[in-house]
């Protein structure tokens, strides 16, 4: 599986919470009531999740290319692959929810 495939419904959520980001507080960063918005959003998360993600992945190949030249041990190389693992299981759990909830919101009535 490459990871553009299991990114991709990520930035498409990106995407359409920032559009409900911007109609939400009008634009220009206050909700309803009058009360502004903190600046830290659901897509501001998500971003970051996925940046560490990628960093993540990077991290375990170069830690197992160092390792197959002799520069990392086995313990280090085992380690960083068992937290790239880890990362991926929760990027997909994160997808299949993104999805899940996209599905559930479009058989809404309106």
């Amino acid at each position: 599986m490459s990871v553009d495939f299991a990114i991709a419904p990520i930035n498409m959520a990106l995407k359409n919470t920032a559009t409900v980001k911007n109609i939400a507080t009008d634009n220009d960063g206050v909700g309803p009531g009058g009360v502004e918005s903190s600046g830290i959003g659901f897509s501001d998360t998500l971003s970051g999740a996925a940046t560490s993600f990628v960093d993540t992945l990077n991290k375990a190949e170069a830690t197992s290319i160092a390792g197959l030249n002799g520069d990392a041990g086995a313990y280090e190389v085992a380690s960083s692959v068992m937290e790239a693992e880890r990362s991926l299981r929760m990027t997909i759990a994160v997808r299949d929810k993104i999805v899940a909830a996209y599905l559930e919101i479009t058989r809404m009535q309106i």
